[in-house]
This record gives C-alpha cells, sequence and structure tokens, in this order.
C-alpha cells in the first residue's frame, strides 16, 4: 500500500508540477485546472424536466469530486514532497471527507465561489426553469420546431431573431407557455420590461401554476421598479413552492438593495442561505454576499446587536461563512 500511495503521490506532483510554482500562483493554477474539469462535469448535467434540488445534487457533486482533489494536492504541496521524496520511503497524509467538517467545507467552499466566478455554465444550469406542464410544450411538430430555432437563438443572444420565431411558434400554437415564457426572457435581456411582464402574464394566463414564469415576473417587476408587485409575486410562488430559495432571495434583495430594509432583507437572506445549503446550492455564496452587504450596513447604523438577533433566530453563527 505504501508504495501505491507514493506511486499516485508522485504521479500528482509530475501532473500538477508542484516543484515548477510558487505561492499563490500554484494554488491558483491548481484552482484553475480542477475549476476546468468541474465546470465541463456541470455543463453536463441535464436540466430538462429536472427538479431544481437534483439539479443542484448533481451540481454539488461535481464541485465535490474535484474538492477530494484539491485538499489532497493541497496537502502534498504542504509538506513539501519534491523535496523530501528522495530521502524518506511513506509518507502520512489525511484526507478529511467527513462533508461536515470545517476543514472539507473550507476547501469545497473555495471551490465553489471560484465556480461561481469563473464558471459561466454554472448559473445556467442552477437557474434552469425547464419543469413541464400540460401547457408548457407544442403538441405540434411545426410549432417545436419554431420554438427550437429560437431558442438557438436565444444561446446566441440574438433576442430580437429569437422573439419572430417564438412569435410565429404561438401564432402556430396559441397554448404554448413555454414560448411566451421564453418571449419574456429575451424581452427581460433587451430591458423591456413592461413587454417581458406582458409575455409572463400571458404565459400565466395559461399556467396559473407555472414557477418559472412566477418566478421571472417578480425579477421583471423589479427592474421596472415596481417593488411591491416584485415582492407580490415572490409571495405568490411561496405558496406554491414554499421550499424554494429563490422566493426569499428576491425578496430579500428586494428589500435590501431597493427599499433599505436591511431587517427584512436579512430575514429573508437568512432563510434562501440555509435553503441553499440544505439543497446544495452553489447560490448559496450570493446570499452570503448580500448577508455581508447588509453587515456592513447595519453596522453603520449601529445595528449590529440586532444583525446578530436576526442570525441566531435563523440558527446562523456570526461566522455564518462556516455554518452547516
Amino acid at each position: 500500500m505504501k508504495k501505491l500511495l507514493l506511486c499516485i503521490l508522485t504521479l500528482c506532483i509530475g501532473f500538477y508540477g508542484i516543484s515548477q510554482e510558487k505561492g499563490d500562483k500554484k494554488t491558483n493554477s491548481l484552482l484553475t485546472d480542477l475549476a476546468d474539469k468541474g465546470c465541463k462535469c456541470i455543463d453536463s448535467i441535464e436540466t430538462y424536466n429536472v427538479e431544481k434540488k437534483d439539479i443542484s445534487i448533481s451540481i454539488s457533486n461535481c464541485i465535490d469530486k474535484q474538492t477530494r482533489t484539491y485538499q489532497m494536492i493541497s496537502k502534498i504541496r504542504e509538506l513539501d514532497l519534491p523535496g523530501k521524496l528522495g530521502t524518506q520511503n511513506s509518507f502520512n497524509i489525511y484526507i478529511n471527507d467527513d462533508k461536515k467538517s470545517e476543514e472539507y467545507k473550507g476547501y469545497y467552499y473555495e471551490m465553489e465561489r471560484y465556480l461561481m466566478e469563473k464558471c459561466p455554465v454554472l448559473k445556467r444550469k442552477i437557474g434552469a426553469s425547464d419543469l413541464e406542464n400540460y401547457y408548457s410544450v407544442s403538441k405540434n411538430p411545426k410549432a417545436m420546431k419554431l420554438y427550437s430555432k429560437g431558442v438557438d437563438e436565444v444561446k446566441k443572444e440574438n433576442y430580437i431573431k429569437a422573439i419572430t420565431y417564438f412569435q410565429k411558434a404561438l401564432k402556430t400554437d396559441s397554448l404554448f407557455a413555454f414560448a411566451w415564457d421564453n418571449i419574456g426572457l429575451c424581452n427581460r435581456k433587451l430591458n423591456r420590461y413592461e413587454e417581458a411582464i406582458y409575455a409572463y402574464n400571458k404565459s400565466l394566463d395559461l399556467d396559473a401554476l407555472g414557477i418559472m414564469p412566477l418566478q421571472n415576473i417578480a425579477v421583471a417587476y423589479k427592474y421596472n421598479k415596481e417593488f411591491d408587485k416584485a415582492i407580490s409575486s415572490y409571495e405568490r410562488l411561496r405558496e406554491l413552492d414554499k421550499d424554494n430559495p429563490e422566493v426569499y432571495y428576491g425578496i430579500g434583495e428586494t428589500y435590501t438593495l431597493y427599499l433599505k430594509d436591511y431587517e427584512k432583507g436579512l430575514e429573508n437572506m437568512c432563510k434562501a442561505y440555509n435553503l441553499y445549503l440544505k439543497q446544495k446550492s452553489p447560490y448559496r455564496v450570493d446570499a452570503e454576499k448580500i448577508v455581508t452587504m447588509i453587515y456592513t450596513e447595519m453596522k453603520k447604523l449601529d445595528k449590529v446587536e440586532r444583525f446578530n438577533e436576526i442570525l441566531k433566530d435563523n440558527n446562523i453563527s456570526p461566522d455564518f461563512k462556516n455554518d452547516n
């Protein structure tokens, strides 16, 4: 076993060029290499007609796989093995794979934050809303063909051209909720919020329980500075999906960034943060940033004690980055 372990460590050292880099550069290089593998893993995840919680678990598994390697290689580097391989026959390297441990979470969260910044596909995957309801997709082949062309244009960010395809799909089949959803998305990307809100409402006329249009219309209202309507839409979504962290994140963000009500913002953001943790969603990083922002603002208002009270009420310690 010792010989096998030594061979594995030697391969790791050779592959990652441990002896050729120094300081932060070698850590950044390792993170970049592993994050690239994690991003490819995430890109391969199927999201169509898959529950968000299951998508989050798949993403977490991709991050976890790279976290284990990151922890191992980091510990090898700490031991300075290139300088010791010629003088020692065996080494003891302890890899902590207890996912609740502070050590493991430190490596995992660092990998997760890096991916949130450097892997654009990650946010697309966790933001996917492709669950089908009765009127979600058309049974008409011609309408579906036009819809697919529109989706292709969305991927290219050709939003105006995409809208024309979605409109043609609706002329072929007027009961096509996903076509309206995507018209709403395209208009939102084009900063045409009134048109986006109209499209999302048309989708909701077809399917009042549509999670995607309810979530997106709230965002459109927010961008259109109709904050009360945004909060009402999120609350309506909460009635259908009380464990959806996007509900609490959206309400918390609206209160924090736009209404400057930091206490209500924090109360909701804490709920979002806990749900993201429970569902293993990388959006935990975004909630963490908002909570940090709220702390800065409440500190200016001499309300740090109230800040800590709200965290405690939500079973979050002031050192929330390391919380379970």
